[in-house]
């Protein structure tokens, strides 16, 4: 395929995303029955932020420009992607930057995403023209020219092992945090409810970490994050906050909470367990951006100044996981 019929397919993709057609609804349902974190509505929200922020025509358009994408790949390579699975279709921007620089992709998929990714994949392939496929569902990754794979700090070791001699990108743990001032406003809080809550806190552009200023108000805060207090109803996340509660108590560490969605505990620790969010003081911002600042395991900061509040799970198309350009990385093998 040339790079007009690439991009047709994607903004194609992206109209089907969003037509509510029977076929994506069943498909949703089925991936709700096989991993019951992905909840209805979070796995609309995923495919609404991909449809409205990667796949509209003039922002794919923008992108080939800027990497100055040929109109033919003449000489495409068969890139082996290992998915993740913690948020639902979290490896299709993988997908898609190697699709659109004209390679051609070939996909381990998460068990706790395949229904969604494998539908999206064969959607995709069913817009392009080419009589070869440019996706390749594969349980084995050999004989690839290069690898992007997702996965944990303890996997990634797996990876280096396997996929170092090639040229690859391999990513590992990493989380998000928030700098507050004592300022926010209370649309400020709902919003940064959505940064913690959004996908049940399991990805790594959720806020885990607080930063917060010496006698900070949390009543606010809890109290906006009361907006996610449906979240005593899913089974799974309730045994978590349980499990947390308990173990606070026992060990009798302070704790707070809003009684159904969050506790909040103070930690220095980056990562905090599902339904428990860890918050620090300081004294100035500037030793909390020193303590940040090239920190190999913060994904992204929200915050005034930093990524608005609301928008942590709204990356755009040109904003790569851990900083690392696949598009660059891609158009120059």
């Amino acid at each position: 395929m040339n790079l007009d019929e690439r991009i047709e397919a994607l903004a194609a993709l992206g109209n089907y995303l969003t037509c509510n057609s029977e076929e994506l609804a069943r498909t949703k349902e089925k991936a709700y029955s096989v991993n019951n974190w992905f909840i209805p509505s979070f796995i609309n929200l995923a495919l609404q932020n991909i449809a409205t922020l990667f796949l509209n025509k003039p922002a794919l358009q923008q992108l080939a420009t800027a990497y100055s994408l040929p109109f033919i790949n003449l000489s495409p390579k068969k890139i082996g992607i290992v998915m993740a699975g913690n948020v639902p279709l979290v490896g299709f921007h993988d997908l898609l930057c190697t699709f659109l620089t004209g390679h051609v992709a070939y996909c381990k998929l998460s068990s706790k995403d395949e229904v969604l990714m494998k539908h999206v994949a064969e959607k995709l392939m069913s817009f392009s023209p080419s009589a070869e496929p440019p996706i390749i569902l594969a349980e084995r990754l050999k004989g690839c020219d290069a690898y992007i794979a997702t996965g944990s700090n303890n996997s990634s070791r797996y990876f280096d092992y396997y996929f170092g001699k090639y040229p690859h990108i391999i990513r590992r743990n990493r989380t998000s945090v928030a700098l507050l001032t004592g300022k926010e406003t209370n649309n400020e809080l709902e919003k940064l409810a959505d940064d913690v809550h959004q996908y049940f806190g399991l990805g790594c552009r959720n806020v885990t970490k607080l930063y917060v200023p010496e006698e900070y108000n949390f009543i606010p805060l809890l109290e906006a994050f009361k907006k996610y207090s449906f979240f005593e109803n899913h089974n799974k996340y309730k045994n978590n906050y349980d499990h947390n509660l308990a173990l606070h108590i026992l060990n009798n560490k302070f704790y707070m909470t809003n009684g159904s969605s969050v506790l909040l505990v103070e930690d220095e620790q980056l990562f905090s367990s599902i339904s428990q969010l860890h918050y620090q003081f300081y004294t100035t911002v500037a030793e909390v951006e020193n303590s940040l600042r090239n920190n190999d395991s913060v994904q992204c900061i929200v915050g005034k100044n930093y990524t608005p509040f609301g928008e942590a799970q709204c990356p755009q198309l040109n904003t790569f996981a851990d900083g690392v350009d696949t598009m660059k990385f891609l158009a120059n093998l």
